[in-house]
């Protein structure tokens, strides 16, 4: 702390060493910051280190519930509501609606993460794919479908394996054509994208079109836990229904604290968002003009294309071992076999010899 990108390696040696992380998603570098840090320790000073039960018997506190009141409102949206983790919230929200709803149908993005995956399996939701980003192929699935049967399209804003973002607008028309509920799973941009950084659909002016906004405060805003962001019957249907939410002992109030500053700052500050993108801007272009391949994204991710996995581990190792650069392969399942990759995640706190010096790193170890 205070050293952020750099950490201390532990080698199986017992060997200690200083290596720059490369793979963090405190992807603004709030988990240092002095606000975040006053903050949390204003409310372990304040409550202890836990919250004492469950949020229906002791765990709901003043924090929790201004932070709620406090997402609702940086989505614009009526109410919110809290679980332990991004997975949690996802798992428990797609899993109620798609149950509640009577005859529900769930069109899931192939690309969806595994917590949205999970979710709509456990609902009991009949499901259709879509192709990644295919708003054809998912209108002709949505055409397909029975007319009268509530609907619902899940998908993510940005994508954090390719770093590529979703059509947010295209789907939104066709949700309002068909009728259907939007589930827009944002975490991997809550905190960068938008001028209060609210999100990609923030930054479309789409979110008064997005049915629920699911969110991660465990990212960008440096703290843990997750979240959704809807109307107030749908918060207080999934809030009276979802296992997670229901038997999880709720967020500690240092978290719940670090999370609320780390967002009222970010609402306020573009400075690290500015900082951000020119270091994912200088970082691409260190890696294009290395010949690194890369995937071109609009994103902030970086994703480095080795399509080799004993290749892709060998180079992680070559990297920590001989250059003190810390980051980890991406492998099947996380990736299909043969896209094997490094996901880089740059931050306002690398520098730009930092860049330099893994750039240089990566050419090397090639």
């Amino acid at each position: 702390m205070g050293r952020f990108p750099k950490a201390l390696w532990r080698a199986p040696s017992g060997e200690i060493a200083e290596v720059t992380v490369w793979c963090s998603n405190d992807y603004l570098a709030m988990g240092q910051h002095p606000l975040v840090l006053d903050a949390a320790r204003g409310a372990l000073e304040r409550f202890g280190t836990g919250s004492g039960g469950t949020r229906n018997i002791l765990g709901t506190t003043n924090s929790h519930v201004n932070l709620e009141q406090d997402l609702a409102r940086f989505h614009r949206k009526e109410a919110a509501l809290l679980f332990n983790s991004g997975y949690v919230a996802n798992l428990g929200a797609l899993s109620v609606l798609g149950s509640l709803l009577p005859r529900c149908v769930i069109f899931s993005d192939e690309g969806n993460h595994n917590s949205m995956i999970e979710g709509i399996r456990r609902s009991g939701a009949d499901r259709y794919i879509f192709r990644h980003n295919d708003v054809r192929h998912l209108e002709q699935m949505l055409a397909s479908a029975d007319r009268d049967a509530p609907k619902i399209i899940a998908f993510e804003s940005v994508y954090s394996m390719d770093g590529d973002i979703a059509p947010i607008a295209e789907i939104c028309d066709l949700a309002e054509r068909y009728q259907a509920l939007t589930y827009l799973d944002e975490v991997h941009a809550v905190g960068l994208y938008g001028p209060h950084g609210a999100g990609v659909a923030e930054q479309l002016g789409l979110m008064d079109r997005i049915s629920v906004i699911q969110g991660t405060l465990g990212k960008a805003f440096a703290a843990v836990g997750g979240y959704i962001a809807g109307s107030a019957a749908l918060v207080d249907a999934v809030r009276s229904a979802s296992a997670g939410f229901i038997f999880s002992t709720s967020l500690p109030p240092s978290a719940i604290a670090a999370a609320q500053a780390a967002i009222n700052h970010l609402s306020a500050s573009a400075a690290e968002r500015d900082t951000l993108w020119a270091r994912v801007d200088a970082l691409k272009t260190g890696l294009a003009d290395a010949g690194i391949p890369t995937l071109r994204t609009p994103a902030h991710l970086v994703p480095v294309m080795v399509r080799d996995a004993s290749r892709c581990r060998r180079i992680c190792d070559d990297l920590l071992r001989q250059h003190a650069i810390y980051v980890q392969p991406i492998n099947y399942p996380t990736v299909a076999k043969g896209a094997e990759r490094l996901r880089l995640t740059v931050t306002p706190a690398h520098s730009e010899d930092d860049i330099r010096t893994l750039v240089g790193a990566l050419k090397s170890v090639w």
